[in-house]
């Protein structure tokens, strides 16, 4: 049975505002991002995996890395729903880490346990300004609180406008453990950055 997920309050805010990469209607604008390459991905999708490894018990995340992006961050955020509705991004002091959104399972749990980073900020590049670089089939290894890690592989990227965000695909119920990691792309646009790019992976041991 699927895990059940409380999604967030107003899907028509949910286009993840991230501060300094761009805002969704209602959510807290800030200084315009760095002038660093805009960050893209090619949409691919590979076939989803026949079998999945075993979910595991609850657990908060700790660690994450994404090797192909030259991510290593830690300690891991948390994030709920700011007052608005919309779901809370990592402050611009924490542009170098990664978030994880409370309402949803943790990572290796059954159901889309949600990390949450920014591309950049306007001090510069952030926790996932090499996001383009990683590929399907890419690994990314969520290390949890209870001393296990959640080896995830990358199963489909896409880049989507912030007004067009899968709040549903993103959030909603899944069968099998899964993780999306959603940062900020596009070309800059006044003052911010109008897409987001989603990785979708799911839990291979």
């Amino acid at each position: 049975m699927a895990h059940r997920v409380r999604l967030p309050l107003a899907a028509a805010l949910l286009c993840l505002a991230l501060t300094g990469c761009g805002a969704a209607t209602g959510a807290p604008t800030a200084t315009a991002p760095s002038s660093t390459a805009a960050p893209s991905v090619a949409p691919t999708a590979a076939p989803a995996p026949s079998a999945t490894a075993t979910p595991m018990p609850a657990s908060e995340p700790v660690r994450v890395r994404i090797p192909a992006a030259g991510v290593d961050a830690s300690p891991v955020l948390k994030l709920g729903l700011a007052a608005d509705g919309t779901v809370e991004v990592p402050s611009v002091a924490d542009a170098d880490r990664i978030g994880w959104y409370t309402k949803g399972v943790t990572p290796g749990e059954t159901g889309p346990a949600v990390l949450i980073g920014h591309f950049d900020t306007a001090r510069g590049p952030a926790v996932l300004k090499d996001v383009s670089r990683v590929r399907t089939g890419e690994e990314i290894t969520v290390s949890r609180a209870d001393g296990t890690a959640a080896v995830f592989r990358v199963r489909e990227l896409e880049q989507v406008g912030k007004k067009e965000f899968p709040t549903e695909k993103v959030y909603g119920n899944t069968a099998r453990p899964e993780l999306r990691v959603i940062t900020c792309g596009g070309e800059i646009t006044d003052g911010h950055r109008p897409d987001n790019i989603i990785l979708y992976a799911d839990l291979v041991g």
